[in-house]
């Protein structure tokens, strides 16, 4: 008799002990869990890294990297005098897309800068080039840099004719017939332009312009 009531004391100590320890387990789980709710409570949220690629979604104005687009500044004062001047000849009720060579492609590519070229004796034939740059420039309809597919070719005309590939980059800069732009989506009233770091001109133009044209 005194047996088995000592086995019974040690069975239900063994009880006890067992229930005590797994009480202990579960107090210890339920504060690593309230911890674990306290610091991500209290922890403040980091915002997402802002990428160039969400500027692809909209027809904001922006500029590469090589470019600086002053903070509030809407790119106008990038195009420069020879990009006012091809603005100026287009109607100003209609619609239109100009790919405006940027200032050192001016000079590069078409000698022309506004130190010389827009003197009294060299104005006429600076409006000249300039006139037909334009027609090779202009697309009498909008093609805003968001509204472009990605990596995939759009064919159009320009005024003259001169047929145009353009497609938007990964980075949502526009490219045509392989010239990449440095500023897009650029609003000089109704007209959008994109300034690009070459020029637009048909094979017998640009003829015109290599060093020993005029040796030939």
């Amino acid at each position: 008799m005194n047996v088995n009531v000592k086995n019974s004391a040690k069975r239900g100590g063994r009880v006890c002990s067992s229930s005590v320890f797994y009480l202990w387990v579960l107090l210890l789980l339920l504060a690593l869990v309230g911890l674990q709710l306290l610091f991500s409570w209290s922890l403040p949220l980091l915002p997402l890294p802002k990428l160039k690629l969400s500027l692809i979604h909209n027809d904001s104005s922006f500029c590469s990297s090589s470019s600086s687009l002053p903070s509030g500044d809407s790119g106008s004062g990038l195009i420069g005098e020879f990009g006012d001047m091809m603005v100026s000849m287009l109607p100003v009720d209609l619609p239109f897309t100009l790919f405006v060579p940027s200032p050192p492609a001016f000079d590069k590519f078409l000698k022309l800068n506004p130190v010389q070229s827009l003197t009294p004796q060299n104005l006429n034939n600076t409006y000249a080039i300039i006139s037909r740059v334009l027609g090779f420039s202009a697309v009498p309809q909008h093609l805003s840099a968001g509204a472009l597919p990605v990596r995939t070719e759009v064919s159009v005309d320009a005024v003259s004719g001169l047929k145009l590939v353009i497609w938007r980059d990964l980075d949502g800069m526009v490219v045509v017939n392989g010239i990449r732009s440095e500023c897009i989506n650029i609003r000089k009233g109704d007209v959008i332009v994109h300034i690009i770091s070459g020029v637009l001109m048909d094979a017998e133009f640009e003829q015109s312009f290599l060093p020993d044209y005029e040796d030939r």
